[in-house]
């Protein structure tokens, strides 16, 4: 005879493999530290090749006058200032990957919990009969 629960609750669990699993399976074989600290030094480096690309658009924007105000304006400062720029653009875009993929990761622990939870309740329907 075909116990309905076990259908349902066997059911439920292929879809969540299927769909929302595999990602979250994927993210629980990290312990968090090491996933969070993956995500931050990829946006380390995406942070930095955006900022770049912006910069370059704001100098070629300007190139004119740049070019010509360049021998009139101190380089140094200007250099000082684009650096902090940098600094605080780049630690903005940190801070904010570590809250979201702190985030992630708990979200995706608490779903695998659950997860295992109804593992364990189809175990013991199994062992029911």
């Amino acid at each position: 005879m075909i116990n309905e629960n076990k259908v349902i609750l066997m059911t439920r669990m292929a879809s969540y493999e299927q769909k929302e699993g595999k990602r979250c399976m994927s993210i629980a074989k990290y312990f968090r530290t090491d996933y969070v600290a993956r995500h931050v030094l990829k946006g380390i480096i995406a942070g930095t090749i955006a900022f770049a690309v912006c910069f370059a658009l704001y100098v070629a924007y300007g190139f004119e006058e740049f070019m010509e105000n360049i021998y009139k304006m101190d380089l140094f400062a200007f250099a000082s200032n684009v650096l902090v720029i940098y600094i605080a653009f780049v630690a903005a875009y940190c801070i904010i990957l570590y809250l979201v993929s702190t985030y992630q990761f708990i979200k995706a622990r608490r779903s695998l919990r659950c997860y295992y939870q109804n593992l364990k309740k189809l175990k013991a329907l199994y062992e029911e009969k």
